[in-house]
């Protein structure tokens, strides 16, 4: 915990370390109550440096968080206390000789670890997470990417208690020892930073298949689980084959060692780890039946598996040279696993999806006080920094280059980086530069989305000559002031657009200075504050489809009339921009109920909403997915972000209003969907296909606007569903629009029989939570408060805060934005309780109070006071700290 004024590092300050370690040779002997940790370091002093300090060796400074040190010998000499300095952090010693070897042995308690990094126990297995800095609560060590060195790791357990032992590589010897115990030896022949390490021991059953490679190498994969969770491995193994095949595919990436596993962990503060040839994983991202899971934990699981076996490239074989490149893996990452889930999905609906949350979540977080570039330039606790920013608008940044270079292009820069930085740890610039060299552009200014913070406004207007035919569209583009960067320099935004004529049909583009048409589709660059572009040949005024795909991530404005999106939602050819027309239309709806209930004035729909909507429900070309997403109004997390002042109480009140007014205006046409659909899942069997999780998706957001009605035959029908389905899909949907219902004895009876049946599986559990966390419905923070009481909920799961408080106090907005401020209480006591327990959960349990900003003058006033008692409350961890005194600042 912090007992001073934590230090802020900076980017600026980066120096290349003095040693490097070219071997580390571990040995845990595992024990129920300690664990000792034998290393020895084969060193040497990093050529780099030598030049600043000819013929004098600078002292070697190894972190070290927690350690009980019991041995240390430089080249088999032992040293005594005084030939050391040792502190809280680090350990400070002086070599003798440009290359040495360190031997040092250390005590350390899993079974005390609830902050989940380094060395710990989650049930009875013991686990590693060393991402960002955990390895440094293992061993003493050069805990930074930038060191990379070839590991062996020997563990040594008790057999019957642990049969399983497992370590980053490939298996090179097993063994007994007396007194019943075993060891394993791994070995790793690829270089790796230390925070790819992993370590995994534990009673562990398998499921096992195989991979042959592009070169026809076969590569074993195991998925290790606790045994009763056997049952649901099959689907992200399946996933796994799937992404090792669309890797070498797409990017020409084959996998390099002879086995490839997956652990599933239940306690565990990330999705997952993408450590070196042994990902471990949260159970959630792997845990996956149609009788447990979801369609959308499905994909997830899918999504999230790609993601990390994605990493042995991008990440792993390629890796940062220091935190602040966070973004160079898991920007780049991100953005190869979403291309990937489109091209195993539905791509709009993809994308979609990605960008709803983006402007929902990512949106806010660059204006507020967190903000910070894809690339930040200071951090006092860098696991505060696995935000959206980085891993979320840091793929959008990908996104955008490969827009500008297109595919072929992206891909000759991908390969050039992967040749050229094979075994590095790099920079976002060296990945920019390769894209330049293999496609002979210059990115110079384009990296400005790497080194400015915000999200930037372009603001769009249109003029058309009748008499020249010329049609002009000119850009304005600016950039709020975020903490540090008062003044923005103009952005690279790469704008894909249309224009569509009277009769909705594709024009083509011929701009200004060109002699022919170049297609009715194509990406414009707008590259300073003010830009005009003319096109020609325009038979009459057009009507732009602007930003198409979402194709930078900028908030758009161009005056829109209403008939004119209704107009884009039947016609535009691009199908996210015909969604996205569907929200800006509801958002102009439901601002106008917003204040119109401010006011207290009788809310009244504009019927072009309902009418628009119903176009889409007939509509039988469309995508059922996309029906389901068109059908979706924007929701209330939303709607607080893009106001100038978050009105809880108004904004639920409106959207709740346009629910109920769309339900009635479309109760047929909902009721006929609905019933056509669950007609259909009841006569074929449970399977994660495209055309299913459509055909579901459109099935339960029809009933979520049908049981609004509170008719009896819904309510019949709401309870068939969730008596007589084959899968969590169905199941879970009618639960959540049961407990949002007026049935209460119905969802009381529904709600114990659903918790008795699910009680020995968590991660079921962990979604009975969330639909109860975000029940909108009075006395929400009471039947919170409640259900923490409940056997199935502790606060040192990470999958439980998540499930219960984070879903609390990040969905169920109007009452944890209660007028007397018990959520925000809530909220405090639950972040002051975890900062003892697990810092980075803690920390990231603060973001809603750290918006406060956004709200009312009273509210401002509750959630600062709340930020305020949180730093006052005793010793907070950096984590916490760095976050509240950002808030506060």
């Amino acid at each position: 915990m912090r007992t001073e004024q934590p230090k802020m590092i900076y980017l600026k300050d980066y120096q290349a370390p003095d040693y490097l370690i070219d071997e580390t040779h571990l040995t845990f002997e595992l024990f129920e109550d300690h664990t000792l940790v034998h290393a020895q370091l084969v060193m040497r002093r990093n050529p780099e440096r030598v030049h600043e300090a000819a013929g004098a060796l600078p002292p070697l400074v190894l972190h070290g968080q927690e350690l009980e040190l019991l041995s240390l010998s430089l080249d088999d000499q032992a040293l005594e206390a005084g030939d050391y300095r040792l502190d809280d952090n680090q350990l400070s010693l002086q070599p003798r000789q440009a290359r040495f070897v360190l031997d040092s042995s250390v005590r350390i308690h899993p079974e005390r670890n609830t902050a989940l990094e380094g060395l710990y126990k989650s049930g009875k297995m013991f686990c590693t997470q060393c991402e960002a800095e955990g390895f440094r609560k293992i061993t003493y060590y050069l805990d930074r990417p930038d060191v990379m060195s070839r590991f062996t790791t020997t563990l040594s357990a008790d057999k019957q208690r642990y049969p399983v032992l497992l370590s980053n590589g490939n298996p090179l010897a097993t063994g007994s020892e007396e007194g019943g115990r075993h060891w394993a030896t791994w070995e790793d022949p690829f270089k790796k930073p230390a925070y790819l390490f992993a370590l995994v021991a534990g009673d562990l059953w398998c499921v096992e298949d195989a991979f042959r490679t592009h070169s026809g190498r076969d590569v074993a994969l195991r998925i290790y689980v606790e045994p009763e969770n056997i049952d649901k491995c099959q689907h992200a193994m399946d996933s796994l084959k799937k992404s090792m095949r669309w890797d070498e595919e797409v990017y020409g990436r084959e996998y390099d060692l002879d086995i490839f596993m997956i652990v599933a962990v239940n306690d565990f503060n990330m999705g997952a780890m993408e450590n070196k040839g042994l990902n471990i994983f949260n159970s959630s991202a792997v845990l996956a039946k149609a009788e447990t899971a979801t369609d959308a934990a499905h994909q997830r699981v899918e999504a999230i598996v790609a993601h990390e076996y994605f990493h042995n490239w991008s990440g792993n074989r390629v890796t940062c040279r220091d935190w602040f490149q966070l973004s160079l893996k898991e920007g780049f990452t991100v953005f190869r696993d979403a291309e990937f889930s489109a091209d195993m999905n539905s791509r709009t609906v993809k994308r979609v999806e990605d960008v709803a949350y983006l402007r929902t979540h990512q949106f806010a977080e660059d204006a507020g006080p967190m903000a910070h570039p894809v690339r930040p330039d200071a951090f006092i606790e860098i696991s505060n920094f696995y935000t959206l920013t980085v891993y979320e608008k840091g793929s959008e940044v990908v996104r955008m280059i490969h827009t500008l270079l297109g595919a072929e292009g992206f891909r000759k820069g991908t390969d050039l980086y992967f040749e050229r930085h094979d075994g590095q740890a790099v920079t976002c610039d060296d990945f920019v530069k390769a894209m330049e060299d293999a496609n002979g552009v210059d990115l110079t200014q384009f990296k400005r989305w790497y080194s400015q913070s915000g999200t930037p406004r372009l603001e769009v207007n249109e003029r058309y000559d009748t008499e020249a035919r010329r049609y002009s569209l000119t850009f304005r583009q600016s950039c709020p002031a975020t903490p540090g960067q008062p003044q923005k320099q103009p952005f690279v935004i790469p704008v894909e657009l249309g224009l569509l004529d009277p009769a909705g049909h594709p024009l083509p583009l011929r701009l200004e200075g060109e002699a022919t048409a170049a297609g009715s589709n194509r990406v414009i660059q707008v590259t300073e504050a003010e830009q005009t572009f003319t096109f020609l040949d325009v038979p009459a005024k057009p009507l732009p489809s602007l930003l198409r795909g979402f194709s930078a991530p900028v908030k758009l404005s161009f005056p829109y009339g209403r008939d004119q999106l209704m107009f884009l939602m039947q016609h535009d050819s691009d199908g996210f921009n015909r969604w996205d027309a569907a929200q800006q239309l509801s958002v102009q709806v439901l601002q106008e109920l917003i204040e119109a209930h401010r006011r207290g004035d009788a809310l009244v729909l504009d019927p072009r909403l309902p009418e628009a909507l119903r176009s889409v429900l007939a509509d039988d070309s469309l995508d059922q997915a996309m029906v389901a997403e068109m059908l979706s109004l924007p929701g209330e997390a939303y709607l607080a972000e893009i106001s100038e002042v978050a009105d809880v109480e108004a904004i639920h009140a409106a959207r709740e209003f346009a629910r109920r007014a769309i339900a009635e205006a479309l109760y047929e046409p909902l009721l006929a969907r609905y019933r056509a659909n669950r007609a259909e899942s009841q006569r074929v069997a449970y399977a994660v296909q495209a055309d299913q999780i459509a055909r579901r998706s459109l099935q339960n957001i029809a009933l979520s606007y049908l049981m609004l009605s509170a008719r009896p035959e819904i309510l019949e029908a709401c309870l068939d569903q969730y008596q007589h389905c084959d899968n969590m899909t169905e199941r879970l949907t009618a639960l959540a629009v049961l407990v949002q219902s007026p049935f209460e004895d119905d969802k009381a009876r529904a709600l114990e029989a659903f918790a008795e049946h699910f009680k020995d599986n968590p991660l079921v559990m962990d979604q009975w939570f969330s639909v109860q966390a975000g029940n909108p419905l009075p006395g929400g923070l009471e039947r919170v408060q409640a259900l923490m009481g409940h056997p199935a909920f502790t606060l040192k799961n990470p999958n439980k805060v998540r499930a219960l408080i984070g879903a609390f106090a990040n969905q169920n907005l109007v009452n944890f934005h209660r007028a007397d401020g018990a959520g925000y209480r809530f909220l405090a006591d639950q972040v002051i309780a975890l900062n003892a327990l697990n810092p980075q959960i803690a920390s990231r349990q603060l973001t809603p109070l750290t918006r406060w900003r956004k709200y009312d003058e009273a509210r401002q006033g509750l959630m600062r006071g709340e930020l305020e008692r949180i730093l006052a409350s005793g010793p907070l961890s950096s984590d916490v700290y760095e976050v509240v005194s950002k808030s506060l600042a």
